[in-house]
């Protein structure tokens, strides 16, 4: 009877914990817990009798899942995961672009030997114009250690300006007897990217699988250029199967086409994919939506009640099943392709040794050219057989895969982007990274719409050919226009505008030493002036400062005192130069030593050299 009491009281007071995780913290426990429990028919716990054997197992097992349950829970966080599947993972769910080996892109100089015409309306030798050809978008080219690159564009030599100038550079090569130009040399430069091209044709049967997937046996896919079926349809890469639209670059035919190339068509995509990159093995698929092209399907979701079974008549409904994978065959999800062939093109290809240095490609592989004013066969002949192509710089762009763990680290600033445009910081970074074919944003702002609380107002501006402020194109503000509508939130309304330039000048008087160099003075504090207020430092709705000026004047050598400073209006034509028309008072909006401009209006000093004008005495 004492002996159990005494095990009665021990287990009472026995402090039991559950922090023990390793191996020998583990075994110690059950040591202390087989002692106290069976003192009186296990004596001997060493590490050669058969309970130390017991105690070893137990204390194995324990350290083992432990371990296993640390992993796994270690495994979830995306930043600490160390399993190639679970990284992959959680990059997908984190949105990061799961991308290889990188091309490089560089810049091709072709030219091209043509023969010469006399343009009777100018009075001079040219080009002949008929004989100048379209050399194709694709035409591969390769370097002297046969990295192919390929063409991004179509080069057209004959392309002109509004004013009939052509747009590609010429020069005379050979004369006649006469001193008259017989043949010109005429150059023109394309953005060409490495890799090299190939195509794929894939048979399709007809039974319909929601989600197809197609993998390439081609490692390192750079980027998927078409999917085309038997029935002319185009397949569209999208991020998202969910996406049932995508972003168009055409051509701008329209009068400011010379500063925005190219304009936005925002296109449905019934047809399309998503394309996936294995790290691992370097292989990419693609997948397509879980759409049946040849029933009707006119239904945002699948109706449910027509996965139901006909009950009617019935006193007692039994048990039935539905198949969930029904409720995913609809084509809002894009369709999945049957009974045809895919015709894919693709690009395959990178790394750091395509970074080719300057003037080492000369080969042309595969010459696409066209010939579209019906030359002569002699001219036509000619002009093809002196082709030439180099590369007055490197090639830059190409790079090694990233390994998972640099992937890895993209994770945490994936998670706080977005694809859509929901605070003003949303916006402005999307309009101010729109490829420049799209056309050029300087400067943006954005403002409450004072008479329509439910809008807002974008004031936007532009530069010229000679730098100056200007009015956005109006391309350029349908392609804004067009960006925006797709991303925006659906409550939102905004408002495009042209922001109001206000173009100044600075007039100042100071009182300088005995000893100073009057005019060497006044060059030093106008060259001050004129790198402070440089309009790439002025945003829209940016405030001129008094006091930054009058430090900049009263801070310069041998600079006694300021005597005046006058910030005044430069409006319309002075002189020989032109100005904004817009008009400002700078006396009555000058605050405290604050000049601020108009909502959506922007501080410029146009002409540094004329706008600044200083006095010394």
């Amino acid at each position: 009877m004492a002996t159990d009491q005494i095990k009665k009281k021990l287990k009472k007071e026995q402090n039991r914990t559950f922090i023990n995780r390793d191996f020998e913290s583990l075994r110690s426990q059950l040591l202390d817990t087989a002692r106290t429990y069976f003192p009186d028919k296990i004596q001997d716990f060493s590490e050669a009798s058969v309970a130390g054997m017991f105690l070893d197992f137990a204390a194995t097992v324990g350290d083992s899942l432990n371990f296993y349950l640390d992993h796994s829970f270690r495994e979830l966080d995306p930043t600490r995961a160390v399993e190639p599947e679970n990284i992959i993972t959680h990059l997908r769910n984190s949105g990061v672009e799961i991308v290889g080996a990188a091309p490089a892109s560089v810049s091709l100089e072709f030219s091209i030997t043509v023969p010469s015409e006399f343009v009777a309306s100018r009075g001079v030798f040219l080009p002949r114009r008929s004989a100048m050809p379209v050399i194709l978008e694709g035409t591969t080219v390769s370097s002297f250690g046969g990295i192919l690159f390929s063409t991004l564009e179509d080069i057209n030599f004959a392309e002109q300006d509004e004013d009939g100038n052509f747009l590609a550079d010429f020069a005379i090569t050979t004369t006649g007897d006469n001193g008259a130009p017989t043949n010109f040399r005429v150059t023109k430069n394309v953005n060409a990217v490495s890799g090299k091209l190939r195509t794929e044709t894939i048979t399709v049967g007809d039974t319909f699988v929601p989600f197809r997937q197609i993998t390439f046996g081609e490692q390192s896919i750079t980027s998927i250029l078409s999917v085309r079926d038997d029935e002319a349809n185009t397949y569209y890469q999208v991020s998202s199967l969910s996406e049932d639209t995508v972003f168009l670059k055409t051509k701008n035919k329209s009068s400011d086409s010379k500063r925005v190339s190219s304009f936005i068509q925002v296109l449905p995509a019934p047809y399309r994919f998503i394309r996936r990159y294995d790290p691992v093995s370097q292989l990419t698929t693609i997948r397509f939506g879980s759409g049946n092209a040849e029933t009707l399907d006119d239904d945002i979701v699948p109706d449910p009640s027509e996965l139901s079974l006909n009950l009617f008549g019935k006193p007692v409904i039994p048990r039935f099943s539905i198949d969930p994978q029904s409720l995913l065959e609809t084509q809002t999800l894009g369709i999945s392709p049957r009974s045809t062939n895919l015709t894919i093109r693709y690009r395959h290809g990178g790394g750091l040794d395509h970074n080719v240095s300057s003037n080492s490609i000369e080969n042309i592989e595969n010459l696409s050219i066209s010939f579209r004013r019906n030359p002569s066969a002699t001219d036509a002949l000619n002009v093809r057989q002196s082709v030439l192509v180099t590369n007055n710089s490197s090639a830059s762009g190409g790079d090694s895969p990233p390994t998972l763990f640099d992937l890895q680290s993209r994770i945490t600033s994936a998670r706080k982007s977005q694809r859509r445009v929901v605070s003003r910081e949303d916006l402005l970074a999307r309009i101010y990274t729109l490829p420049s074919e799209f056309g050029r944003v300087y400067r943006a702002s954005l403002n409450d719409n004072p008479v329509n609380p439910g809008s807002s107002l974008l004031y936007v501006l532009s530069r010229d050919a000679n730098g100056n402020l200007g009015p956005s194109p109006d391309t350029l503000k349908k392609n804004i226009s067009t960006l925006i509508n797709e991303t925006r939130l659906i409550g939102d309304a905004i408002d495009i505008l042209d922001a109001k330039i206000i173009n100044f000048g600075v007039k100042y008087s100071v009182v300088v030493a005995e000893n100073a160099n009057k005019p060497q003075v006044v060059t030093s504090i106008n060259a001050a002036i004129s790198q402070a207020l440089d309009r790439k430092f002025f945003n829209i709705d940016q405030p001129i400062i008094i006091d930054d000026i009058t430090n900049i004047i009263i801070n310069s050598d041998f600079v006694i005192s300021l005597s005046d400073l006058q910030i005044f209006p430069r409006i319309g034509a002075v002189e020989d130069r032109s100005y904004s028309t817009s008009t400002f008072d700078f006396k009555q909006t000058k605050i405290t030593g604050v000049i601020l401009p108009d909502i959506g209006s922007i501080f410029e000093l146009k002409f540094p050299a004329f706008d600044i004008i200083g006095t010394a005495s």
